[in-house]
């Protein structure tokens, strides 16, 4: 696993899938590819129980978020095929994410990060071995939790180590879990992650909503690949934040 960590340090670019229930959601499945210098994303999104309504492609391009999608109130495009808003962050962490509530905040975390989460258990132990999209690989099971990331943290035996339990912590963070996360990890015979997945209950939010379960697996397509992610045309773009200021000062 730590083999597996250092590598997804080394990820610039990633293509992965992303199938499960989010607390603010429900079951999704999603598929994207993002790069990380600079830091881009574009994601096709499912939200399964929302049916028709609830398909999106987010891109978030130099800042700026791009959404379009059938999820979109068409009266706010005024005629365009996508809106746009801004400043708009992805992957960074819990207090600098900015997805104006369109991510779901499981998701809105840079997977490669995510991956690493395992490092910080206490009770890893091996599953046995799976084939996962082609990929023979051996599959681990363990639980973390804050305190547990925190203790790795203090006990970690190098700057970097020290910095992936920092991530770890900050990715734990943005996904609300109340108490224990349950993680599965598969890895290759390269020692390279292919997919994992995270278990567990949310917290209650500050708003009074009753907290929710989340199960989300994360696979990994293709890894350090050229990654391209355009705005859409300037043209075929409503800005909300103009269209904001104009109700404002109506």
């Amino acid at each position: 696993m730590a083999k597996a960590a250092a590598y997804s340090e080394r990820i610039t670019s990633l293509h992965y899938q992303v199938t499960g229930t989010v607390p603010e959601t429900g079951r999704l499945e999603a598929e994207a590819s993002m790069r990380t210098e600079p830091l881009t994303m574009n994601m096709k999104l499912n939200a399964i129980d929302k049916g028709r309504d609830g398909q999106l492609e987010i891109r978030f391009v130099d800042e700026v978020m791009y959404v379009s999608g059938s999820a979109v109130d068409s009266e706010k495009l005024k005629g365009k095929s996508w809106f746009s808003a801004e400043p708009a962050v992805w992957g960074r962490g819990a207090v600098d994410n900015e997805s104006y509530g369109l991510l779901p905040a499981p998701i809105e975390g840079n997977p490669a990060v995510q991956s690493t989460i395992l490092t910080a258990s206490k009770d890893v132990r091996r599953v046995g071995t799976e084939t996962i999209d082609g990929t023979p690989t051996t599959h681990y099971r363990g639980t973390v939790t804050r305190s547990g990331i925190r203790a790795a943290r203090d006990a970690a035996a190098n700057k970097a180590a020290r910095e992936r339990q920092i991530n770890s912590l900050d990715q734990f963070i943005t996904l609300r879990i109340d108490n224990a996360l349950t993680v599965d990890l598969w890895i290759g015979d390269d020692n390279h992650t292919k997919q994992f997945r995270m278990r567990g209950d949310t917290r209650d939010t500050p708003g009074g909503a009753e907290g929710k379960p989340l199960d989300m697996t994360i696979t990994f397509l293709d890894v350090n690949q050229p990654v391209t992610v355009q705005a859409p045309p300037s043209e075929d773009t409503a800005d909300l934040a103009a269209q904001a200021d104009k109700a404002q000062a109506g």
